[in-house]
């Protein structure tokens, strides 16, 4: 009996979807059950793997810190609804209330803060998306 460890079952699973050759892959928080150093493999070899196709990629995910750092455009969603655009590399600079929370509850890892803040959500953001 062979057993894959779970950064080799992502890399197989993310084999097997460009293998068929899609022209558009969605990929829903493909890293999420992996370390940090795993799913940056894993997301080399989904980024080799997708430009070697010419395979579009849709990534949805909550953690910020890896969308700027492997997307080129964010979408960011709230009740189901997008409430702010940009490019991955101005993310730092969202506006929106909750993109901006979203941010604020992944630290910096020298000096974090003593709490993280809290997410008061407003039912007003389904209303007013800001953004480009």
């Amino acid at each position: 009996m062979h057993e894959l460890s779970g950064g080799m079952g992502q890399r197989v699973m993310i084999a097997m979807m460009v293998f068929a050759g899609p022209r558009l892959l969605i990929a829903d928080e493909p890293t999420s059950a992996l370390d940090v150093l795993v799913s940056m493999q894993v997301l080399s070899v989904l980024d080799e793997m997708i430009a070697r196709h010419g395979t579009g990629l849709v990534s949805i995910s909550h953690d910020l810190p890896l969308v700027m750092s492997f997307c080129d455009r964010v979408a960011v969603m709230y009740g189901s609804r997008i409430v702010e655009t940009c490019a991955a590399r101005d993310l730092a600079h969202a506006r929106h209330p909750y993109t901006r929370g979203l941010l604020a509850a992944n630290p910096p890892l020298t000096n974090p803060p003593a709490e993280l803040p809290t997410l008061r959500r407003d039912s007003a953001w389904l209303t007013e998306g800001t953004g480009t």
